[in-house]
């Protein structure tokens, strides 16, 4: 029998190592699809096998949501039955965040009509519903994938939502549009049982965006806009990037990728995760730590000549990106003489109502697409000159902001202890007080600064990478008593010389303190920063005292 190693299947390492890789070897995530449809839909909740409860359902985006009253101090502890409650979470996959304001109504729609009228915009161009029943699911899917929307493999050890640029093929700006590769991927291999049984989830970007939105350095795999060697434009290839309790940034392979190529490449890329990944421990199991161990030399290297057959060409970095905002809210000219106008709801929070709002609003002013950001923000295509200005005004009077103060903007929070059995702390609540507290106690600040708040360790609001990232945790107040609080990080960003935020020994700070600490810390900076510093500079050099 071959030793078990670090469960490489390129390797041998084949025998099952741990629970979910045993559920994966027993029936392939997938399949679960019809016994949703066929029994567990028919039968109810309690006649749900556990291992496709608590396994095979994310593969169809389903994830049980929290149960009701059980405190963060209980996370940990409990076991899932204890902490799940008869609902789900149903997350709908939209490559690239595009929509069209049918697709839209039809998300809308779903979210008043089964799902309590919550829905919540991700940093990862997903729309995540909650309150889901069993039995509602095969409407919902019919429902979806009439007009060509999916929650196949939105969740599980599979290729996730591809994230592309908001703006792809209106922005005169980007490098080049990709949209074509981008879903030539989605289409060929979302669903494909060659990919759906990978060491861990898997994590795509393919943007030619001039602003980089759509966090490279954070994902699996990117394929990041260039101008090729030649000057014909094409991408350059990232992998092993991701954030969790062990966050790592992408490195790039120094490969030039011509779009005709990316899926390919993205296939082989997943190849190399699938086959050599590690297997053995969760923990370890992101492709990330792959990458980490080999380097990028010998990860290119295996990828050409084991998977791709062929070389790929050298080529270039990408240029800095154009600015530091990446979530394209405001009014701003498309390269047709049109305008596209960006949009902030509550931290990502919003509902079935409001987005059945946000469709009317479009069609009526003559744009029929819509877009979601990987800042948990919207964006409005195609809007006509002359119908700017009352497209704005119904976006503001329904609290959707284009022109969000710096605080609204930059914050971003996960789905926290409302509904995620993860989560220690609430974020989405907290995150609409606190960006609200601070517009009233520092009016004057106007430097653009990210906020995120994650309600657990496992970054899903990307708190390593805010200029404020606040962690959810339990923490003792000045009585003495456990409460929900966060640990605090100061100073990621991405960009050039893109880093993780600083985390100072011990530095905590109640949920109820939160605003008072952030006003503190962004007072200081303002005293004492040098001219055009940006946040994340200032707390590279600022003393422990100034940061606490």
């Amino acid at each position: 029998m071959p030793s078990t190693g670090q469960g490489q299947w390129a390797l041998g390492h084949r025998e099952p190592l741990n629970a979910n890789e045993r559920m994966k070897r027993d029936d392939d995530g997938l399949a679960v699809r019809a016994r949703i449809l066929d029994i567990y839909s028919r039968r109810g909740f309690d006649s749900i096998d556990p291992a496709d409860l608590r396994g095979r359902f994310r593969w169809w985006g389903l994830y049980t949501q929290r149960r009701a009253g059980i405190d963060g101090g209980r996370t940990a502890v409990l076991e899932p039955e204890e902490l799940e409650d008869e609902f789900f979470m149903l997350r709908v996959r939209i490559p690239g965040g595009q929509l069209s304001t049918a697709q839209l109504r039809v998300i809308a729609d779903i979210a008043t009509r089964y799902g309590r009228d919550v829905a919540d915009v991700t940093d990862r161009q997903n729309v995540q519903l909650h309150w889901i029943r069993i039995e509602d699911v095969p409407a919902i899917w019919t429902a979806l994938e009439a007009v060509g929307l999916s929650t196949t493999e939105a969740c599980g050890d599979t290729p996730r939502n591809m994230l592309g640029c908001p703006l792809a093929g209106i922005d005169a700006a980007e490098v080049l549009d990709a949209t074509a590769p981008l879903l030539a991927t989605e289409h060929r291999y979302v669903g494909d049982p060659a990919f759906s049984n990978l060491p861990r989830k898997f994590k795509t970007a393919m943007s030619g965006c001039a602003n980089q939105c759509t966090a490279h350095e954070i994902n699996d795999v990117s394929f990041v806009g260039v101008l090729g060697p030649d000057g014909v434009p094409g991408f350059d290839l990232w992998v092993g990037g991701g954030l969790s309790t062990n966050p790592k940034l992408a490195v790039r392979l120094g490969a030039f990728v011509e779009p005709t190529r990316v899926p390919a490449v993205w296939a082989g890329v997943t190849s190399v995760f699938r086959d050599y990944g590690y297997r053995r421990s969760r923990n370890r199991a992101r492709l990330k730590f792959l990458v980490a161990d080999w380097g990028p030399q010998r990860f290119r290297e295996v990828l050409e000549k084991e998977y791709l057959k062929s070389a790929l060409s050298d080529g270039p970095a990408p240029d800095p990106p154009r600015s530091g905002n990446r979530d394209h809210v405001g009014v701003h000219r498309q390269v047709d003489g049109r305008y596209y106008v960006g949009f902030a709801a509550r931290a990502g929070r919003t509902s079935g109502t409001q987005l059945r709002g946000v469709a009317d609003l479009a069609e009526s002013h003559g744009s029929a697409r819509v877009r979601a950001t990987a800042e948990q923000k919207l964006v409005i295509l195609d809007v006509g000159e002359d119908r700017v200005k009352p497209l704005v005004d119904g976006l503001e009077a329904a609290d959707l902001r284009v022109r969000p103060s710096v605080f609204r903007r930059g914050t971003m929070a996960c789905t926290g202890i409302e509904f995620c059995k993860l989560a220690i702390v609430e974020t989405k609540g907290r995150a609409d007080w606190l960006y609200r507290e601070l517009e009233q106690r520092l009016p004057e600040f106007t430097e653009p600064i990210g906020i995120n708040l994650n309600g657990c360790p496992n970054a899903c609001a990307r708190f390593q990478l805010a200029d404020i990232g606040l962690k959810g945790s339990i923490v003792r107040d000045r009585g003495g008593q456990q409460v929900e609080g966060f640990q605090v990080h100061l100073g990621g960003h991405y960009g050039v010389d893109a880093g993780l935020g600083r985390k100072l020994r011990g530095l905590k700070v109640t949920a109820d303190e939160l605003p008072d600490y952030v006003e503190r810390v962004l007072r200081r900076y303002t005293a004492d920063r040098a001219e055009a510093e940006t946040f994340a500079t200032w707390v590279a050099r600022a003393s422990e005292n100034q940061l606490t």
